[in-house]
């Protein structure tokens, strides 16, 4: 068959696919849902995932008044990553097989790459639960807030992950290591600056980090709680268009008008002062602030930001079911970043709150190219092509996936900043 695979290439990919694997470290812990090529081409790759229930409990026998409706609402995850390394191999060059599997090996080790960090990405960004730290990384007392955070506000107290930048996981095994009376994980964090599980957590170390940088927004910003200045947020599921169409909601972000927006950047992290978050099932006050990040600046006076303030200030069901905080109103409540100082982003999360959507790709198989496929065990799908040129006594080969992330629910994935002023 022209431009058919030689055994050794065969050998040679599946390598590639068994490495690619093993170097998935981070999307292996996070949620997987996996899609349908035709529902998906159909709805341009964009499908709706649900956001877990919360239910409400009543006291006593007579329940009358109490049957309401539940609100069931949803995040769009998407495609939207489609991540492609090719290279080039000419007749002389073939002659070395080690050259060829030395392009394969990068070609997975950076597809591997991608996919990690596009789950950092999306865990670092839209995070909502942030732990400021004011000094360098020293061990459990630091993921212990992490923890603090969590239960307080209801998050589930298992599969619960925690990757940190390399200086701030060496800080905490540096810690461990100098307890000589814990057993054990005292000789590995020393040996291999290892510290495994912690407070709950299984902690991972980044060779990667993104940086959040120190928000230049001034200290006079301030917002009107009052419930009259409607800056609260009212689930609802669906929207009826001018035309009458119906459509989803993403109820992940609200739009609030603030006194001013000069200097503030997407990212930011933030509390307002008299918004306390609550848990989320028990609707107690925990007695601690809201925390909150900007997601993008839309003008002067106003920024989209997550997560919403669910006040039940409007007194709807849906409000009584999804209250994540609860309000002192004020017409100047001050907003205080929690960024305050350019630091490593280190995000810890619930294993479910976050999900990877593997796609495929239709290449067809009969059109001059060689084509390859395998997935792994998460269904991430990768397809090697090859196709000689016979006009140069060139091939090109080319590895592909196509795939999604998305963080289904913001308040059950969060942020820890250290060396904050």
């Amino acid at each position: 068959m022209a431009n058919d695979f030689s055994k050794e290439e065969r050998v040679a990919f599946e390598k590639i696919l068994e490495g690619f694997q093993d170097a998935l470290v981070l999307s292996r812990h996070v949620a997987t849902f996996r899609t349908e090529s035709v529902a998906m081409e159909r709805a341009m790759d964009v499908i709706w995932r649900p956001m877990p229930y919360i239910a409400r409990s009543f006291d006593g026998m007579d329940q009358t008044g109490n049957f309401t409706d539940s609100t069931q609402l949803s995040v769009p995850a998407s495609l939207g990553y489609q991540k492609s390394v090719p290279w080039v191999l000419d007749a002389k060059e073939l002659r070395d097989a080690l050259q060829e599997n030395r392009l394969g090996d990068a070609a997975r080790q950076k597809l591997a790459s991608d996919i990690n960090v596009s789950v950092t990405q999306v865990a670092s960004n839209q995070s909502t639960l942030v732990v400021k730290r004011t000094a360098a990384a020293t061990g459990f007392d630091d993921v212990a807030q992490c923890e603090a955070i969590m239960n307080e506000q209801g998050v589930p107290m298992y599969d619960r992950k925690l990757a940190l930048s390399t200086r701030d996981y060496n800080g905490m095994a540096n810690n461990l290591a100098g307890r000589d009376t814990v057993q054990g994980k005292v000789l590995k964090a020393y040996e291999q600056a290892h510290i495994g599980r912690i407070a709950s957590f299984d902690a991972y170390k980044l060779d990667y980090a993104q940086r959040l940088t120190a928000a230049a927004g001034g200290g006079g910003i301030t917002i009107d709680t009052q419930a009259a200045a409607v800056n609260f947020h009212t689930p609802i599921a669906t929207r009826v268009g001018v035309a009458g169409e119906r459509s989803n909601v993403d109820n992940r972000y609200q739009q609030g008008t603030f006194s001013t927006t000069a200097s503030v950047a997407a990212g930011d992290a933030f509390t307002i002062a008299g918004v306390n978050a609550v848990h989320h099932i028990t609707k107690e006050d925990t007695g601690s602030l809201k925390t909150f990040r900007v997601i993008s600046v839309d003008s002067g006076t106003v920024l989209t930001f997550s997560p919403p303030i669910i006040s039940n200030q409007g007194g709807s069901d849906a409000e009584a079911q999804y209250q994540n905080c609860v309000v002192t109103p004020s017409a100047t409540a001050a907003i205080v970043f929690l960024n305050t100082t350019t630091a490593p982003i280190n995000p810890f999360w619930c294993k479910d709150a976050i999900e990877i959507l593997p796609g495929r790709y239709q290449v067809p198989s009969n059109a001059g190219v060689a084509v390859m496929r395998a997935s792994t065990d998460q269904g991430i799908e990768l397809v090697m092509q090859k196709q000689y040129k016979v006009e140069t006594m060139k091939t090109l080969y080319r590895l592909d996936c196509l795939y999604g992330v998305c963080n289904k629910q913001p308040e059950m994935t969060g942020i820890i900043l250290f060396g904050q002023a």
